[in-house]
Protein backbone atom coordinates (compact mmCIF):
# COMPACT_ATOMS: atom_id res chain seq x y z
CA UNK A 1 0.00 0.00 0.00
CA UNK A 2 1.41 3.40 -0.50
CA UNK A 3 2.96 5.09 2.38
CA UNK A 4 2.77 8.77 3.03
CA UNK A 5 4.95 11.33 5.05
CA UNK A 6 3.94 13.15 7.64
CA UNK A 7 5.12 16.81 8.40
CA UNK A 8 6.19 17.93 11.38
CA UNK A 9 3.75 20.28 13.05
CA UNK A 10 4.99 23.74 13.86
CA UNK A 11 1.80 25.05 14.99
CA UNK A 12 -1.19 24.66 18.23
CA UNK A 13 -2.86 21.33 17.50
CA UNK A 14 -6.13 21.50 15.80
CA UNK A 15 -8.41 18.81 15.23
CA UNK A 16 -8.83 17.89 11.67
CA UNK A 17 -12.26 19.05 9.69
CA UNK A 18 -14.20 16.19 9.26
CA UNK A 19 -14.12 13.68 6.94
CA UNK A 20 -12.28 15.26 4.80
CA UNK A 21 -8.94 15.92 6.83
CA UNK A 22 -9.42 13.07 8.92
CA UNK A 23 -6.50 10.02 8.15
CA UNK A 24 -7.72 7.49 10.22
CA UNK A 25 -6.04 4.05 11.43
CA UNK A 26 -7.60 1.33 13.30
CA UNK A 27 -4.92 -0.83 15.36
CA UNK A 28 -6.62 -4.53 16.12
CA UNK A 29 -8.86 -5.84 13.02
CA UNK A 30 -10.39 -8.59 15.05
CA UNK A 31 -14.85 -8.71 16.10
CA UNK A 32 -14.61 -5.26 16.82
CA UNK A 33 -11.96 -3.13 14.80
CA UNK A 34 -13.02 -4.52 11.62
CA UNK A 35 -16.21 -3.36 11.31
CA UNK A 36 -15.43 0.03 12.65
CA UNK A 37 -12.43 -0.06 9.72
CA UNK A 38 -15.28 -0.69 6.99
CA UNK A 39 -18.10 1.96 8.09
CA UNK A 40 -15.26 4.45 8.00
CA UNK A 41 -13.88 3.26 5.03
CA UNK A 42 -17.08 3.95 3.56
CA UNK A 43 -16.58 8.11 3.72
CA UNK A 44 -12.78 8.88 4.43
CA UNK A 45 -9.35 7.08 3.86
CA UNK A 46 -8.38 4.07 6.44
CA UNK A 47 -5.80 2.33 7.28
CA UNK A 48 -6.57 -1.30 9.19
CA UNK A 49 -3.56 -2.21 11.15
CA UNK A 50 -3.40 -5.70 13.22
CA UNK A 51 0.27 -7.15 14.13
CA UNK A 52 -1.77 -10.50 12.87
CA UNK A 53 -0.17 -10.91 9.27
CA UNK A 54 -2.29 -13.97 8.49
CA UNK A 55 -5.36 -12.04 9.25
CA UNK A 56 -3.51 -8.58 7.08
CA UNK A 57 -3.50 -11.15 4.11
CA UNK A 58 -7.11 -12.84 4.57
CA UNK A 59 -8.57 -9.68 4.92
CA UNK A 60 -6.83 -8.17 2.08
CA UNK A 61 -8.01 -10.82 -0.34
CA UNK A 62 -11.63 -9.64 0.71
CA UNK A 63 -12.68 -12.14 3.32
CA UNK A 64 -13.65 -12.20 6.92
CA UNK A 65 -13.17 -15.70 8.51
CA UNK A 66 -14.81 -13.80 11.60
CA UNK A 67 -17.76 -13.63 9.19
CA UNK A 68 -18.78 -10.25 10.73
CA UNK A 69 -18.55 -8.34 7.88
CA UNK A 70 -19.24 -9.96 4.06
CA UNK A 71 -17.11 -10.06 1.41
CA UNK A 72 -19.86 -7.29 -0.33
CA UNK A 73 -19.49 -5.44 2.85
CA UNK A 74 -15.57 -5.51 2.96
CA UNK A 75 -15.53 -4.86 -0.90
CA UNK A 76 -17.63 -1.86 -0.25
CA UNK A 77 -15.16 0.30 1.90
CA UNK A 78 -13.48 2.04 -0.70
CA UNK A 79 -10.98 4.10 1.42
CA UNK A 80 -10.24 0.96 3.37
CA UNK A 81 -6.54 -0.68 3.10
CA UNK A 82 -4.88 -3.64 5.41
CA UNK A 83 -1.17 -3.63 6.66
CA UNK A 84 0.97 -5.36 9.80
CA UNK A 85 3.91 -2.86 8.97
CA UNK A 86 3.57 0.28 11.47
CA UNK A 87 4.97 2.48 9.14
CA UNK A 88 2.22 2.37 7.18
CA UNK A 89 0.21 4.45 9.98
CA UNK A 90 2.78 7.34 10.33
CA UNK A 91 0.44 9.18 7.82
CA UNK A 92 -2.19 9.31 10.22
CA UNK A 93 -3.65 11.27 12.38
CA UNK A 94 -6.54 10.23 14.19
CA UNK A 95 -5.88 6.51 15.51
CA UNK A 96 -8.56 4.25 17.29
CA UNK A 97 -7.36 0.86 19.29
CA UNK A 98 -9.33 -1.84 19.25
CA UNK A 99 -7.28 -4.79 20.62
CA UNK A 100 -8.59 -6.96 23.11
CA UNK A 101 -8.58 -6.23 26.92
CA UNK A 102 -8.68 -10.58 28.26
CA UNK A 103 -7.90 -11.82 31.73
CA UNK A 104 -4.74 -13.82 32.84
CA UNK A 105 -5.02 -17.11 34.35
CA UNK A 106 -5.58 -15.34 37.78
CA UNK A 107 -8.51 -13.40 36.39
CA UNK A 108 -6.47 -10.06 36.53
CA UNK A 109 -6.70 -7.61 33.96
CA UNK A 110 -4.01 -8.44 31.17
CA UNK A 111 -3.67 -4.64 29.23
CA UNK A 112 -0.71 -6.37 27.19
CA UNK A 113 -2.61 -6.25 24.01
CA UNK A 114 -3.80 -2.25 24.43
CA UNK A 115 -0.18 -1.12 26.28
CA UNK A 116 1.16 -2.77 23.21
CA UNK A 117 -1.00 -0.71 20.65
CA UNK A 118 -0.66 2.25 22.35
CA UNK A 119 3.16 1.67 22.09
CA UNK A 120 3.30 1.58 18.56
CA UNK A 121 0.80 4.73 17.96
CA UNK A 122 3.38 6.94 20.25
CA UNK A 123 6.44 5.86 17.68
CA UNK A 124 4.22 8.00 15.55
CA UNK A 125 2.53 10.53 17.09
CA UNK A 126 2.90 13.80 16.40
CA UNK A 127 1.35 17.26 17.80
CA UNK A 128 -2.31 17.36 16.73
CA UNK A 129 -3.23 13.94 16.15
CA UNK A 130 -6.12 11.93 18.22
CA UNK A 131 -5.84 8.40 20.13
CA UNK A 132 -9.41 6.74 20.79
CA UNK A 133 -9.67 3.67 22.98
CA UNK A 134 -12.55 1.32 22.17
CA UNK A 135 -11.28 -1.61 24.17
CA UNK A 136 -13.07 -2.60 27.33
CA UNK A 137 -11.19 -1.50 30.41
CA UNK A 138 -11.83 -0.37 34.07
CA UNK A 139 -12.61 3.40 34.80
CA UNK A 140 -9.15 5.15 35.24
CA UNK A 141 -7.00 2.84 32.69
CA UNK A 142 -7.27 5.08 29.92
CA UNK A 143 -5.68 8.09 31.45
CA UNK A 144 -3.92 6.33 34.05
CA UNK A 145 -2.05 3.23 31.85
CA UNK A 146 -2.54 4.09 27.97
CA UNK A 147 -1.65 8.25 28.38
CA UNK A 148 1.91 7.56 30.30
CA UNK A 149 3.09 5.65 27.34
CA UNK A 150 1.93 8.32 24.29
CA UNK A 151 3.61 10.94 26.66
CA UNK A 152 6.72 9.03 27.70
CA UNK A 153 7.62 7.55 23.62
CA UNK A 154 6.30 10.71 21.81
CA UNK A 155 7.83 12.94 24.60
CA UNK A 156 4.62 15.32 23.79
CA UNK A 157 1.93 15.78 25.89
CA UNK A 158 -1.57 15.06 26.66
CA UNK A 159 -4.28 17.98 26.22
CA UNK A 160 -0.91 20.04 25.06
CA UNK A 161 -0.10 18.26 21.56
CA UNK A 162 -2.18 15.58 21.77
CA UNK A 163 -6.10 14.35 22.55
CA UNK A 164 -7.55 11.25 23.65
CA UNK A 165 -11.16 9.63 23.66
CA UNK A 166 -12.74 6.91 24.97
CA UNK A 167 -15.73 4.90 22.83
CA UNK A 168 -16.45 2.23 23.88
CA UNK A 169 -17.56 -1.14 21.60
CA UNK A 170 -21.00 -2.43 21.49
CA UNK A 171 -20.54 -4.79 18.98
CA UNK A 172 -22.30 -8.37 19.45
CA UNK A 173 -20.66 -11.07 17.54
CA UNK A 174 -23.23 -13.01 14.72
CA UNK A 175 -26.10 -10.40 15.53
CA UNK A 176 -27.05 -9.23 12.38
CA UNK A 177 -29.88 -7.05 13.79
CA UNK A 178 -27.45 -4.94 16.08
CA UNK A 179 -25.06 -3.44 13.80
CA UNK A 180 -22.38 -0.97 14.15
CA UNK A 181 -24.46 1.94 12.94
CA UNK A 182 -27.72 1.00 14.52
CA UNK A 183 -26.15 1.08 17.70
CA UNK A 184 -26.11 4.26 19.82
CA UNK A 185 -22.43 5.15 20.12
CA UNK A 186 -21.22 6.53 23.75
CA UNK A 187 -18.21 8.92 23.22
CA UNK A 188 -15.78 11.36 25.77
CA UNK A 189 -12.54 12.51 24.96
CA UNK A 190 -9.90 14.62 27.10
CA UNK A 191 -11.25 18.09 26.84
CA UNK A 192 -14.30 19.20 25.96
CA UNK A 193 -13.07 20.19 22.85
CA UNK A 194 -11.24 16.68 22.19
CA UNK A 195 -14.81 15.08 23.10
CA UNK A 196 -16.50 17.70 20.43
CA UNK A 197 -14.39 16.10 17.57
CA UNK A 198 -14.59 12.18 19.27
CA UNK A 199 -18.71 12.47 19.28
CA UNK A 200 -18.23 14.21 15.71
CA UNK A 201 -16.52 11.75 14.55
CA UNK A 202 -18.34 8.49 15.89
CA UNK A 203 -21.72 10.57 14.36
CA UNK A 204 -20.44 10.67 10.52
CA UNK A 205 -20.97 6.51 10.75
CA UNK A 206 -23.46 5.96 13.45
CA UNK A 207 -27.26 6.33 12.36
CA UNK A 208 -28.70 5.70 15.53
CA UNK A 209 -26.88 8.66 17.29
CA UNK A 210 -24.21 9.06 20.35
CA UNK A 211 -24.13 9.50 23.87
CA UNK A 212 -21.50 12.13 24.95
CA UNK A 213 -20.29 11.08 28.38
CA UNK A 214 -18.95 13.95 30.58
CA UNK A 215 -15.56 12.24 30.75
CA UNK A 216 -13.20 9.39 29.88
CA UNK A 217 -14.10 7.35 33.33
CA UNK A 218 -17.87 7.80 32.79
CA UNK A 219 -17.54 6.09 29.69
CA UNK A 220 -14.96 3.75 30.69
CA UNK A 221 -17.55 2.87 33.83
CA UNK A 222 -20.63 2.71 31.87
CA UNK A 223 -19.20 0.09 29.34
CA UNK A 224 -17.95 -2.47 31.62
CA UNK A 225 -21.40 -2.40 34.30
CA UNK A 226 -23.41 -3.08 30.99
CA UNK A 227 -21.59 -6.62 30.54
CA UNK A 228 -21.16 -6.83 34.24
CA UNK A 229 -25.17 -6.41 34.85
CA UNK A 230 -26.00 -8.67 32.22
CA UNK A 231 -23.11 -11.53 34.47
CA UNK A 232 -24.73 -10.91 37.78
CA UNK A 233 -28.31 -11.29 36.02
CA UNK A 234 -27.05 -14.64 34.20
CA UNK A 235 -26.17 -15.38 37.39
CA UNK A 236 -29.30 -14.94 38.92
CA UNK A 237 -31.23 -17.25 36.96
CA UNK A 238 -28.66 -20.06 36.76
CA UNK A 239 -28.96 -20.02 40.67
CA UNK A 240 -32.73 -20.52 40.36
CA UNK A 241 -32.04 -23.22 37.81
CA UNK A 242 -30.12 -25.17 40.18
CA UNK A 243 -32.34 -24.38 42.68
CA UNK A 244 -35.54 -25.36 40.68
CA UNK A 245 -33.82 -28.88 39.58
CA UNK A 246 -33.93 -29.64 43.09
CA UNK A 247 -37.05 -29.19 43.83
CA UNK A 248 -37.82 -31.05 40.62
CA UNK A 249 -39.51 -27.56 39.03
CA UNK A 250 -38.97 -27.47 35.46
CA UNK A 251 -36.72 -23.48 35.39
CA UNK A 252 -37.89 -23.07 31.93
CA UNK A 253 -41.89 -23.10 32.38
CA UNK A 254 -41.19 -21.24 35.73
CA UNK A 255 -39.57 -18.51 33.52
CA UNK A 256 -42.16 -18.42 30.80
CA UNK A 257 -45.14 -17.71 33.67
CA UNK A 258 -42.98 -15.17 35.59
CA UNK A 259 -42.10 -13.45 32.35
CA UNK A 260 -45.94 -13.10 31.55
CA UNK A 261 -45.22 -9.74 34.08
CA UNK A 262 -44.67 -6.78 31.79
CA UNK A 263 -41.52 -5.50 33.96
CA UNK A 264 -39.65 -9.34 34.43
CA UNK A 265 -36.65 -9.23 32.70
CA UNK A 266 -36.27 -12.55 30.14
CA UNK A 267 -32.74 -14.15 30.98
CA UNK A 268 -32.48 -17.64 30.92
CA UNK A 269 -29.75 -19.86 32.22
CA UNK A 270 -26.68 -21.44 30.88
CA UNK A 271 -23.06 -20.97 29.90
CA UNK A 272 -21.42 -17.39 30.06
CA UNK A 273 -19.01 -17.31 28.22
CA UNK A 274 -17.13 -14.97 25.11
CA UNK A 275 -14.85 -11.80 25.47
CA UNK A 276 -16.95 -9.57 27.23
CA UNK A 277 -19.44 -10.88 29.81
CA UNK A 278 -17.31 -13.43 31.38
CA UNK A 279 -14.51 -11.46 31.31
CA UNK A 280 -15.20 -7.41 32.01
CA UNK A 281 -16.65 -8.05 35.61
CA UNK A 282 -12.94 -9.04 36.84
CA UNK A 283 -11.75 -5.34 34.92
CA UNK A 284 -14.51 -3.95 37.62
CA UNK A 285 -13.49 -5.77 40.41
CA UNK A 286 -9.98 -5.13 39.73
CA UNK A 287 -10.35 -1.56 40.45
CA UNK A 288 -12.94 -1.53 42.79
CA UNK A 289 -10.10 -3.49 44.96
CA UNK A 290 -7.43 -1.49 44.14
CA UNK A 291 -9.65 1.28 45.52
CA UNK A 292 -10.58 -0.54 49.15
CA UNK A 293 -13.56 -1.81 48.10
CA UNK A 294 -14.44 -5.81 47.77
CA UNK A 295 -16.82 -6.24 45.45
CA UNK A 296 -19.85 -9.11 46.82
CA UNK A 297 -22.36 -9.24 44.41
CA UNK A 298 -20.25 -8.88 41.07
CA UNK A 299 -17.80 -11.57 42.38
CA UNK A 300 -20.66 -13.93 43.59
CA UNK A 301 -21.91 -13.86 40.35
CA UNK A 302 -18.66 -14.41 38.85
CA UNK A 303 -18.25 -17.57 40.57
CA UNK A 304 -21.51 -18.87 40.18
CA UNK A 305 -21.37 -18.34 36.34
CA UNK A 306 -17.69 -19.98 36.70
CA UNK A 307 -19.38 -23.01 37.85
CA UNK A 308 -21.98 -24.28 35.29
CA UNK A 309 -19.68 -26.42 32.97
CA UNK A 310 -18.93 -28.32 35.78
CA UNK A 311 -22.41 -28.67 36.86
CA UNK A 312 -24.01 -29.43 33.49
CA UNK A 313 -21.12 -32.41 33.40
CA UNK A 314 -22.39 -33.48 36.84
CA UNK A 315 -26.68 -33.73 36.28
CA UNK A 316 -25.49 -35.44 33.03
CA UNK A 317 -23.64 -38.04 34.97
CA UNK A 318 -26.09 -38.22 37.31
CA UNK A 319 -28.67 -38.92 34.93
CA UNK A 320 -26.77 -41.64 32.75
CA UNK A 321 -26.24 -43.27 36.29
CA UNK A 322 -30.28 -42.96 36.85
CA UNK A 323 -30.53 -44.84 33.68
CA UNK A 324 -28.17 -47.72 33.93
CA UNK A 325 -25.61 -46.20 31.78
CA UNK A 326 -22.24 -46.68 32.69
CA UNK A 327 -20.09 -43.29 32.58
CA UNK A 328 -16.70 -44.52 32.50
CA UNK A 329 -15.71 -45.15 29.09
CA UNK A 330 -18.62 -43.98 27.69
CA UNK A 331 -19.18 -41.93 24.50
CA UNK A 332 -20.74 -38.54 24.99
CA UNK A 333 -21.56 -36.13 21.72
CA UNK A 334 -21.39 -32.25 22.21
CA UNK A 335 -23.24 -30.36 19.64
CA UNK A 336 -21.51 -26.86 19.20
CA UNK A 337 -18.38 -25.63 21.20
CA UNK A 338 -18.41 -21.41 20.00
CA UNK A 339 -19.84 -19.27 22.86
CA UNK A 340 -22.95 -18.44 21.10
CA UNK A 341 -24.87 -19.59 18.42
CA UNK A 342 -24.51 -18.55 14.88
CA UNK A 343 -20.65 -17.41 15.07
CA UNK A 344 -17.23 -18.87 14.82
CA UNK A 345 -16.34 -17.25 17.94
CA UNK A 346 -14.34 -19.29 20.45
CA UNK A 347 -13.40 -17.18 22.74
CA UNK A 348 -14.19 -18.22 26.71
CA UNK A 349 -15.75 -20.49 25.73
CA UNK A 350 -17.17 -22.37 28.18
CA UNK A 351 -18.06 -25.48 26.46
CA UNK A 352 -14.85 -26.11 27.36
CA UNK A 353 -15.42 -26.51 31.07
CA UNK A 354 -18.08 -29.12 30.23
CA UNK A 355 -15.67 -31.52 28.21
CA UNK A 356 -12.70 -30.94 31.05
CA UNK A 357 -15.48 -32.24 33.86
CA UNK A 358 -16.61 -35.40 31.73
CA UNK A 359 -12.89 -36.27 31.40
CA UNK A 360 -12.48 -36.64 34.95
CA UNK A 361 -14.99 -39.23 34.73
CA UNK A 362 -13.24 -41.00 31.73
CA UNK A 363 -16.11 -39.81 29.93
CA UNK A 364 -14.59 -39.58 26.02
CA UNK A 365 -16.19 -36.70 24.17
CA UNK A 366 -16.70 -36.10 20.09
CA UNK A 367 -17.38 -32.59 19.35
CA UNK A 368 -19.43 -31.19 16.90
CA UNK A 369 -19.83 -27.66 15.45
CA UNK A 370 -20.21 -26.56 11.62
CA UNK A 371 -19.42 -22.72 12.42
CA UNK A 372 -16.09 -23.03 14.49
CA UNK A 373 -12.88 -23.34 12.71
CA UNK A 374 -11.17 -26.73 13.17
CA UNK A 375 -7.24 -24.63 13.23
CA UNK A 376 -8.65 -22.57 16.11
CA UNK A 377 -10.56 -25.46 18.28
CA UNK A 378 -7.07 -27.08 17.93
CA UNK A 379 -4.88 -24.21 18.59
CA UNK A 380 -6.66 -22.70 21.63
CA UNK A 381 -8.23 -25.47 23.57
CA UNK A 382 -6.70 -28.76 22.12
CA UNK A 383 -10.07 -30.07 20.51
CA UNK A 384 -9.95 -31.63 17.00
CA UNK A 385 -13.27 -31.45 15.93
CA UNK A 386 -15.79 -34.07 14.21
CA UNK A 387 -16.83 -33.32 11.01
CA UNK A 388 -19.36 -36.15 10.70
CA UNK A 389 -20.80 -37.32 14.09
CA UNK A 390 -21.30 -41.20 13.92
CA UNK A 391 -24.98 -42.11 14.58
CA UNK A 392 -26.18 -44.27 17.01
CA UNK A 393 -22.78 -44.22 18.93
CA UNK A 394 -23.52 -42.15 21.24
CA UNK A 395 -23.88 -42.51 25.56
CA UNK A 396 -25.62 -38.55 25.42
CA UNK A 397 -25.84 -35.97 23.29
CA UNK A 398 -25.39 -32.54 24.70
CA UNK A 399 -27.15 -29.41 22.78
CA UNK A 400 -24.55 -26.95 23.94
CA UNK A 401 -25.19 -24.20 21.18
CA UNK A 402 -28.43 -23.06 19.51
CA UNK A 403 -26.85 -22.59 16.68
CA UNK A 404 -29.36 -22.69 13.39
CA UNK A 405 -28.25 -26.00 12.14
CA UNK A 406 -28.68 -27.43 15.02
CA UNK A 407 -32.76 -25.95 15.06
CA UNK A 408 -33.24 -27.40 12.20
CA UNK A 409 -32.31 -31.12 12.62
CA UNK A 410 -35.04 -30.85 15.45
CA UNK A 411 -35.15 -34.02 18.08
CA UNK A 412 -35.60 -36.63 16.18
CA UNK A 413 -32.11 -36.54 14.29
CA UNK A 414 -30.36 -35.35 16.83
CA UNK A 415 -31.45 -38.19 18.59
CA UNK A 416 -30.37 -40.74 15.75
CA UNK A 417 -26.93 -40.04 17.12
CA UNK A 418 -28.22 -41.64 20.06
CA UNK A 419 -27.36 -45.40 20.91
CA UNK A 420 -30.34 -46.78 19.82
CA UNK A 421 -29.72 -49.35 23.41
CA UNK A 422 -30.24 -46.15 25.56
CA UNK A 423 -28.96 -42.40 25.79
CA UNK A 424 -29.81 -39.16 27.05
CA UNK A 425 -30.11 -36.17 25.66
CA UNK A 426 -29.50 -32.97 27.12
CA UNK A 427 -30.84 -29.81 25.84
CA UNK A 428 -29.10 -26.90 27.75
CA UNK A 429 -29.94 -23.88 24.91
CA UNK A 430 -34.14 -24.74 25.35
CA UNK A 431 -33.76 -25.70 21.41
CA UNK A 432 -36.11 -28.61 21.89
CA UNK A 433 -39.77 -28.82 23.71
CA UNK A 434 -39.40 -30.23 26.99
CA UNK A 435 -41.03 -33.56 26.12
CA UNK A 436 -38.50 -34.23 23.62
CA UNK A 437 -35.15 -33.55 25.59
CA UNK A 438 -34.26 -35.82 28.70
CA UNK A 439 -32.36 -33.11 30.74
CA UNK A 440 -32.61 -29.06 30.62
CA UNK A 441 -31.17 -26.37 32.86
Amino acid sequence: MTTFTKATATFAPAFPALPSGVRLAVVGLGYVGLPLAVEFGKIMDVVGFDINGGRVKELSAGTDFTLEVSDEELASADGLRFTEDPADIASCNVFIVTTPTPIDDAKQPDLSPVLSATETIAKVLLPGDVVIYESTVYPGATEEKCVPVLEDLSGLLVNVDFFVGYSPERINPGDKEHRLPTIVKVTSGSTPEAADFVDALYASIITAGTHRASSIRVAEAAKVIENTQRDVNIALINELAILFNRLGIDTEEVLQAAGSKWNFLGFRPGLVGGHCIGVDPYYLTHKAQAVGYHPEIILAGRRLNDQMGSYVASQLVKRMTKENIPVRGARVLVLGLTFKENTPDLRNSHVVDILDELAEYEVAVDVHDPWARAEEASKHYGIDLVDKPELGSYSAVILAVAHQEFVEMGAEQIRAFGDPNGHVLYDLKYILDKSESDLRL
